[in-house]
């Protein structure tokens, strides 16, 4: 019985790995997707990586995970983002909330 709602729970949850491209580094990027993710049902990771990409992780359902995507390709954020590549991921149900990385 619990496999059968950990599996439900699974399915209705996607998950989305983005990496963002550009001047995003030292530009407050991480804060502004921590505060654009706070109006959204998710939970994930935003972090700097060492190439100067940032990667943020998402998950939760369909729409809410569009949504932030979204939120964040019309923010402010937009004139910093030159490339932006997107995975579709497993979800992992041990992260909870949103976070900032590193």
């Amino acid at each position: 019985m619990i496999f059968y709602l950990i599996s439900l729970m699974t399915a209705a949850m996607i998950a989305k790995k983005i990496f963002y491209e550009g001047k995003v580094q030292g530009v407050g990027f991480r804060y502004s997707v921590k505060q654009i993710a706070a109006g959204f049902d998710v939970s994930g990771t935003v972090e700097n990586l060492p190439d100067g990409r940032v990667e943020v992780t998402v998950q939760g359902d369909l729409d809410e995970v569009d949504g932030l995507i979204e939120d964040i390709s019309v923010s402010h954020l937009k004139g910093f983002i030159k490339q932006t590549e997107m995975h579709a991921q497993e979800p992992d149900l041990n992260i909870k909330g949103f976070s900032i990385k590193r």
